[in-house]
C-alpha cells in the first residue's frame, strides 16, 4: 500500500494527519465533534480487545459503521493470541475499514503486564509471530502503532527489521519508551532513523502540541505524516491549522468564547449512559485536563474545573474564565502553558 492523503481540494496542503487512538476518547461522538472543527486525514478506532472470549465491542464498531466524517478509518486491535487475532481481523474486514492497526504502544501498566500493547516491545520473537499471522490474515492495509522501546530502545532495530520483513504498510511511532509513559523528552531522532530504515511511511507521534511544532518535527524527521492525540483534545482546530500553515495561510486562531462552545459541544455529545450528571461531569474532566492547559498560565481554570460536581458549577466556572471580564474575545493560545500540566491516562 502506498498511503496517500485525500485530494488537495478536500483537505488542503501538508503532510497527512491522523487523530491518534485514545481509549475512552476517540469514540464516534468525539469523531463527530472533531469533524466540525476540522478532521484529520485519517481516524483510528479505540482498540478492540482480543482474547479467546472477545467479541467486537458494539460501541467501538459504531465508529466504523456510522463514521460521518468521510475520512478513512483504521480498526485498532490489541492482543497477543495469534488465532484470536486472526479471527478478529477476519471479522473486522467485513466492515468498511481502511485497514487494521496493531497496538504496540499502550503504556498503561494494566495493559503491558498482560504482554500486550507496549509490553510486546520486550519480545521481538512474539512480535514476529504476530506480524506473520496478521500479514497472512489482513487482506488490506496493515499498520503498527508503537513506541521506541519498553524501558529502553534495545529492541528498536530488531523490530524495524521485522516491519520491513513483513511489509507493514505504515507505522506510527511515539518517540518515548513505554516506561516513560508521557513524561520526559520525545526522541525525535529515533523517529528520524526509522524514517531512513523503514520501507513503509512513518507517522511521527508524541508532543505535537501545535502546527509550529508539527512542522518542526516533520522537517527534522522527514516523516511521511503526523499523528496527534492529546493536543487535538486541547485544540480541535489543530488539523485545520496544520493544513492552513502548509498552504501559506495564517492559521486560524480561535477565541476563548469558542473554547466555551467546544466544551459544551463535547458535553452534549456524551452518550446517554453518561446522562447521570455526576458521571458526565467526571467524564468531561478527562477533556478539561487538556483544554485547561491553554486557558490561563496560573492553571486557575483547571483547578476550579476539576472541583466542579454539577453542570451548573461547570457552566459557572467556564463562564468566569472563558466569557466574563472581557475574556470572550481573547485568543486561545496555540501552545499549552508550561506551568499547567494535565494528568494523561489514555493511550494517546
Amino acid at each position: 500500500m502506498s498511503l496517500k492523503p485525500l485530494p488537495e481540494t478536500v483537505l488542503g496542503y501538508g503532510p497527512p494527519t491522523i487523530l491518534a487512538p485514545m481509549q475512552d476518547v476517540t469514540t464516534l461522538p468525539f469523531m463527530k465533534v472533531m469533524d466540525e472543527y476540522g478532521s484529520p486525514d485519517y481516524y483510528f478506532t479505540e482498540y478492540f480487545r482480543v482474547h479467546p472470549t472477545s467479541r467486537l465491542e458494539a460501541h467501538i464498531l459504531s465508529s466504523i459503521t456510522e463514521n460521518p466524517t468521510g475520512r478513512p478509518i483504521f480498526a485498532q486491535v490489541i492482543g497477543e493470541d495469534l488465532l484470536q487475532l486472526q479471527r478478529t481481523v477476519e471479522e473486522l474486514q467485513r466492515y468498511p475499514i481502511a485497514g487494521v492497526d496493531l497496538n504496540m504502544g499502550c503504556p498503561a501498566p494494566k495493559i503491558y503486564k498482560k504482554n500486550v500493547g507496549g509490553g510486546l516491545l520486550r519480545d521481538p520473537e512474539k512480535v514476529e509471530a504476530l506480524f506473520c499471522k496478521l500479514r497472512e490474515s489482513c487482506k488490506g492495509s496493515l499498520s503498527i502503532k508503537m513506541r521506541i522501546g519498553f524501558e529502553d530502545d534495545r529492541n528498536f532495530e530488531k523490530i524495524i527489521d521485522l516491519l520491513n520483513t513483513y511489509k507493514i504498510d505504515f507505522v506510527s511511532i511515539h518517540g518515548r519508551t513505554v516506561k516513560q509513559m508521557y513524561r520526559g523528552a520525545v526522541d525525535y531522532q529515533r523517529i528520524a532513523l526509522a524514517v531512513k530504515w523503514l520501507k513503509a511511511p512513518v507517522f511521527a507521534n508524541g508532543n505535537l502540541t501545535s502546527f509550529t511544532v508539527a512542522h518542526q518535527v516533520h522537517q527534522h524527521t522527514q516523516c511521511y505524516g503526523l499523528m496527534i492525540g492529546r493536543s487535538a483534545i486541547r485544540n480541535p482546530w489543530i488539523f485545520r491549522q496544520i493544513r492552513e500553515f502548509y498552504a501559506g495561510k495564517t492559521p486560524y486562531q480561535p477565541k476563548l468564547s469558542q473554547v466555551y462552545e467546544y466544551i459544551f459541544r463535547l458535553f452534549e455529545s456524551l452518550p446517554s449512559a453518561f446522562r447521570n450528571e455526576k458521571h458526565a461531569i467526571g467524564f468531561m474532566k478527562k477533556f478539561l485536563a487538556f483544554i485547561g492547559q491553554s486557558v490561563d498560565p496560573q492553571g486557575k481554570f483547571l483547578y476550579q474545573a476539576r472541583r466542579t460536581r454539577t453542570l451548573t458549577e461547570l457552566q459557572s466556572c467556564c463562564q468566569h474564565y472563558l466569557i466574563d471580564r472581557g475574556n470572550a474575545e481573547k485568543p486561545y493560545p496555540i501552545e499549552p502553558y508550561a506551568t499547567v500540566v494535565a494528568r494523561p491516562n489514555h493511550e494517546m
